[in-house]
């Protein structure tokens, strides 16, 4: 009874694994990005070793090859991947790229620069057709300014972040 005691363990651990990886990709579905970028980001965030090759990929989230080399091609176009070589090994594996998480960060200020952009113009629009107290000229001056003082603080903030993980 005993010997059958540490495979249990081991079988919910790896049912641990699987649900966050899944819960993983979903969030970051939901963030625009594919489910299957997600499960990759999130197996990689708590793999060991934490370099991965693309069998390795394949055989823990159960995914075709395929799919891996797109999905860790625009992970590595975000940033928050890179694949690595390891020494006496020919083929290539993926991690974490150091720094991913500020990288992510900074992708997102992009986004919400243009949708700030978007905002101001609509702004413009109504604020020449329809003068200022208008309810819509209000929901977009809202978006307006919640946009403009996150571009503002953010960077600020990034910087902080940074500064006290390096002090």
């Amino acid at each position: 009874m005993n010997q059958l005691a540490p495979v249990a363990h081991e079988d919910a651990h790896r049912l641990e694994e699987r649900h966050f990886v899944e819960d993983f990709s979903l969030y970051f579905e939901q963030m625009g990005y594919p489910r299957m970028a997600g499960r990759i980001l999130g197996w990689l965030l708590i793999c060991d070793p934490p370099a991965q090759s693309a069998g390795e990929l394949a055989d823990a989230l159960g995914a075709s090859k395929g799919s891996l080399s797109t999905m860790t091609r625009l992970l590595i176009q975000v940033g928050l991947i890179e694949r690595a070589g390891l020494p006496g090994r020919r083929r290539d594996y993926f991690r974490i790229k150091p720094g991913a998480w500020p990288q992510l960060i900074k992708v997102q200020m992009q986004s919400m620069t243009g949708l700030h952009q978007m905002v101001e113009r609509g702004l413009t629009m109504l604020t020449i057709t329809e003068g200022r107290g208008t309810e819509s000229t209000q929901r977009l001056r809202e978006a307006h300014d919640l946009y403009a003082f996150l571009e503002r603080e953010l960077p600020a903030l990034l910087q902080r972040w940074q500064e006290e993980r390096s002090g």
